[in-house]
């Protein structure tokens, strides 16, 4: 499963099974161009939009570190129990198609988090206007 995959599952799917219910697949085309289809549904299974920030806090709180997963996507990634590494950061650049300089590390967390934000609300989140940038 992809990176973005996994980020979207383990929020919008939090009792679903873990990983093995991901989030829709994306898809390359022939072109080269990934795509990810539209959620049919919600991404709860209860009608309602999953409301991402109401997960997210629910899991900081009972994290130890304190950690500012509304700002920076290393500790998003931490709170989610995945790599937040350099190299797991430009694994999930390359997923979502970033065009900036990867060796810029500061501006392409800061764009890693508003795309990861924006792809969470397009798979079925409810993602506060203040967490999209």
């Amino acid at each position: 499963m992809s990176l973005l995959g996994n980020i979207v599952s383990k929020i919008l799917h939090p009792f679903g099974g873990g990983e093995a219910e991901a989030a829709p697949s994306a898809t390359t085309s022939s072109s080269g161009q990934t795509s990810t289809p539209a959620p049919t549904g919600s991404a709860g299974g209860s009608g309602e939009p999953v409301d991402v920030e109401a997960v997210l806090t629910g899991l900081a709180e009972k994290n130890p570190q304190k950690l500012d997963w509304r700002h920076s996507i290393v500790d998003l990634m931490k709170l989610l129990n995945l790599d937040s590494g350099l190299a797991s950061r430009k694994q999930l650049a390359d997923e979502l198609h970033y065009t900036g300089d990867k060796e810029d590390s500061a501006s392409m967390n800061i764009w890693l988090h508003k795309q990861v934000m924006q792809k969470l609300a397009e798979n079925g989140g409810k993602v506060p206007d203040d967490l999209k940038h």
